[in-house]
């Protein structure tokens, strides 16, 4: 009798345990196993947020991208005041010396009244990486998702990014406006990164230059319950910086039917860019 009574504790004994085991396991199994993200789901878009233009925020303990000159604030335009161009702090120790006397340059030109400030996207220039991520707004940004490929759409002017999933990068790259971006995911993130990029573009809207060995990796993932969206991306060049940079963008989700805008339509938006024009109809 005492032996079955005890047969049957350590049965019992065996079973909690398991129990306990399950409930450990499970979780983790799940978050494993669970899809991923749905960034595109009922026709959402990404508008972003800290407003008054596509700028970064710093994120904490990282080295953070060029921030305004103290000196020369920005003020955007509908709040009541007179705008200004945005005009970047040239004492972050980060910058090379050839990157900082690109900019200086550029920078007495503006404040001297001979160019405007506008950024090669304003003109309808392709925006590469990682300025890219500094649109969505007032335009959103889109996403459309297969196993394969991931796009990321501009509405403003049909802008587009291809991220091809779950491959390596192509071998003997030649340098184009976007690159080539790869990426896979890793729970409720997609991780994206881009390399083959020239040196045509700004990485952000204090129009801070580059070379083609620039390195870009994004994390994008939703937050606050799919009602927000967050991409936190590392900037690698080392011919522009020191060091690798890193900044956050964020993003509302917006509901809006699909529709088309042509950026060059009209050509309204030269500034310095000086965007291709047909002279002459060409049918």
């Amino acid at each position: 009798m005492c032996a079955f009574i005890l047969e049957r504790r350590v049965t019992a004994a065996l079973m909690a345990a398991c129990w306990a085991m399950a409930a450990l396991i499970i979780p983790t199994w799940a978050q494993q196993t669970a899809g991923p993200p749905d960034f595109s789901s009922n026709l959402a878009g990404w508008v972003g947020l800290n407003g008054g233009g596509p700028s970064y925020e710093a994120v904490p303990g990282r080295l953070p991208p060029v921030v305004s000159d103290p000196a020369h604030p920005f003020t955007p335009n509908g709040v009541g005041k007179q705008p200004t161009f945005r005009i970047a702090d040239l004492s972050n120790p980060n910058l090379k010396p050839w990157v900082k006397e690109h900019m200086q340059k550029d920078i007495d030109e503006v404040l001297e009244g001979k160019k405007s400030a506008f950024t090669p996207q304003s003109s309808c220039v392709p925006a590469g990486v990682p300025f890219f991520m500094g649109y969505g707004g007032p335009d959103p940004l889109v996403f459309l998702q297969t196993p394969k490929e991931v796009w990321i759409l501009w509405r403003e002017d049909n802008q587009v990014r291809r991220i091809y999933m779950d491959t390596p990068h192509s071998a003997n790259l030649k340098p184009s406006w976007y690159g080539e971006s790869v990426g896979h995911y890793e729970g409720d993130t997609l991780v994206v990164d881009t390399i083959g990029l020239n040196d045509k573009t700004v990485v952000d809207v204090y129009r801070t230059p580059h070379t083609e060995k620039l390195h870009v990796v994004e994390r994008w993932r939703m937050v606050d319950g799919g009602k927000g969206m967050q991409v936190i991306f590392t900037v690698e060049d080392p011919d522009a910086f020191y060091e690798p940079w890193t900044a956050m963008r964020r993003y509302r989700r917006v509901e809006q039917e699909p529709y088309e805008k042509i950026c060059a339509e009209n050509n309204t938006n030269l500034f310095d860019y000086h965007m291709p024009m047909a002279e002459k109809p060409d049918f």
